[in-house]
């Protein structure tokens, strides 16, 4: 599964893309967010090797892209998508970039592109992001994307042995196609 926008390129994340992925994932400023912060590289090689399918739109699991650059083939990030379990018509997403390369909108187009094929194309009818309601950027993000908060759950997840709020926002297959046409 590989998909192209003006700057970017999405493709699955490999054991190719170890290295990079490592390098900022285990930063604790571009992941203060993240319920997962690898401590070696080994941890990353184990995430690429068991946590990701195989097969995209494969219900019940999560489908990895490495997000790389381009004009320089460089990788500044990755994103998730969770093709839950049930009727195969929602999904949930999540996006890291790389801090060095945040506030350049890579994220709205990487999370644009993602979208708009899996509303276009594979026809699923509600998307989903789970947002540290801290994460003003990520929220800001998916508000200009047009997604409406669903939930504030009170101290619904632990992280680093603290209960953090969890936000959900989302968007209908209809809401995303008025936006964008």
């Amino acid at each position: 599964m590989k998909l192209e926008t003006k700057r970017l390129v999405l493709e699955k994340l490999e054991m190719k893309h170890a290295e990079a992925f490592y390098s900022y994932r285990s930063d604790a400023e571009t992941n203060k967010y993240q319920g997962w912060i690898p401590y070696a590289l080994e941890d990353c090689q184990h995430f690429i090797k068991n946590r990701i399918a195989e097969e995209y739109n494969e219900t019940g699991t999560w489908y990895q892209f490495a997000i790389i650059l381009k004009e320089s083939n460089e990788m500044i990030g990755d994103f998730g998508v969770h093709f839950l379990d049930g009727d195969n018509h929602q999904v949930e997403i999540g996006c890291t970039i790389n801090k060095k390369y945040h506030r350049k909108a890579y994220a709205r187009e990487a999370v644009s592109a993602i979208i708009n094929h899996l509303i276009c194309n594979l026809k699923k009818h509600r998307i989903s992001a789970s947002v540290d309601p801290l994460n003003t950027a990520s929220i800001r993000l998916m508000e200009r994307l047009g997604f409406r908060k669903e939930a504030h759950f009170k101290e619904s997840i632990l992280i680093n042995e603290k209960w953090v709020d969890d936000v959900i926002y989302a968007i209908l297959d209809k809401e995303w196609l008025a936006i964008n046409g």
